[in-house]
């Protein structure tokens, strides 16, 4: 019962909506949730001023530890703007071109597919997760070059011809990351750490390994639930079923972990060029053209909604066992959402939406 009166409320207060954000709807919204077990941190910025910054639940349920708005998350598929964001950096140095092969830089046996089909995904990879999930022993810690030997090793089948479609690759981000390495000729890790993240003073952020993860005292741990909604229980409590564990040294297509007010510093700094100049960056929101001439809607890390003018968005979401995340940029207006969850709440789809009506 209080899950459906939760989301109607929600949508009751989305459907009545004015001039302006009311931050008092907002925040009635997500008092709501957090009466229902949702647990995260929520950040809404007009302009990059932050306007809303709170923090709900807890950082660690068993110990009853409240989540506080600086505490880390994983940001999970969110990582991959960071990773495009690399690829152009490159692009901008002279480093490699949007239409290289990726066997101009890697080992692989794919052929055929270029960096821009990579970024897009469009490349028809198949999916590597599931080739380490069938041979790959869960006691040790894979990274990419153990991915790439086991797509070397059993090869599975292409799901489509490099450009036919648009089909969600985390193999395509594993190879970009490596690409990167082999381009620049620097750890995929350090070269973040260092040409992104401290340039632009996200200090709590980083491709942190298992162990420095552990070591970080407000990390939000991730929390499913067990039995009942109401009990929740630390997502790494199932190690074999956690990928986040066992593949915990890939680089490419997550592993990142931040707070809110770093990644409206990243939010802010794409509206600059101290990363790369304004005309690269618009690559990585321009659809990319399919075989057939169709648009596929993602660009270089980001999901695209086109809008007339001041209506378009960019945005990415990312999903790790016990986390959910979202970060979303209405170009138009300059309203900025960044949303992670440690508890994987099924309210945070609903509450995106109703967000996307508010700060549209």
């Amino acid at each position: 019962m209080k899950k459906l009166l939760f989301v109607v409320c929600l949508f009751a207060t989305a459907a009545v909506n004015a001039q302006g954000i009311r931050y008092e709807r907002i925040d009635s919204a997500m008092q709501a949730a957090a009466a229902t077990q949702f647990s995260g941190v929520v950040l809404i910025a007009e302009s990059g001023t932050v306007k809303y910054l709170q923090a709900f639940g807890y950082r660690d349920f068993a110990k009853q530890i409240p989540l506080q708005v600086d505490d880390v998350f994983e940001l999970a598929s969110v990582s991959k703007q960071f990773t495009a964001m690399v690829i152009m950096m490159l692009k901008e140095r002279g480093k490699l071109n949007y239409d290289d092969l990726l066997e101009k830089y890697v080992n692989i046996p794919y052929k055929g597919i270029t960096i821009r089909q990579l970024l897009t995904h469009t490349s028809g990879l198949p999916d590597y997760q599931a080739v380490m999930d069938a041979h790959w022993d869960k006691s040790r810690v894979a990274g990419n070059a153990d991915i790439i030997a086991y797509l070397n090793q059993y090869a599975p089948p292409k799901l489509s011809e490099p450009g036919v479609k648009y089909q969600y690759s985390n193999t395509g981000y594993v190879m970009l990351a490596s690409v990167a390495e082999k381009a620049s000729g620097r750890d995929f890790t350090e070269f973040c750490r260092t040409e992104i993240f401290r340039k632009l003073g996200m200090q709590h952020t980083d491709i942190r390994s298992p162990q420095e993860k552990a070591a970080v005292p407000n990390f939000a741990l991730g929390h499913l639930p067990v039995k009942n909604p109401d009990r929740f229980v630390r997502a790494d409590s199932f190690p074999s079923s956690d990928y986040t564990i066992w593949l915990g040294n890939r680089k490419g297509p997550g592993r990142i972990s931040s707070i809110a007010t770093d990644l409206l510093k990243w939010d802010q700094a794409l509206y600059t060029e101290k990363l790369v100049k304004q005309a690269t960056l618009q690559d990585a929101f321009t659809p990319m053209k399919l075989n057939d001439g169709k648009l596929s809607y993602y660009g270089f890390g980001w999901i695209i909604i086109p809008g007339n003018g001041n209506d378009k968005i960019v945005w990415h979401n990312g999903d790790n066992p016990g986390y959910k995340t979202e970060i979303k940029r209405f170009l138009g207006n300059g309203n900025t959402l960044i949303m992670l969850c440690n508890n994987a709440s099924d309210h945070f789809e609903k509450l995106v939406k109703f967000f996307e009506i508010e700060l549209k």
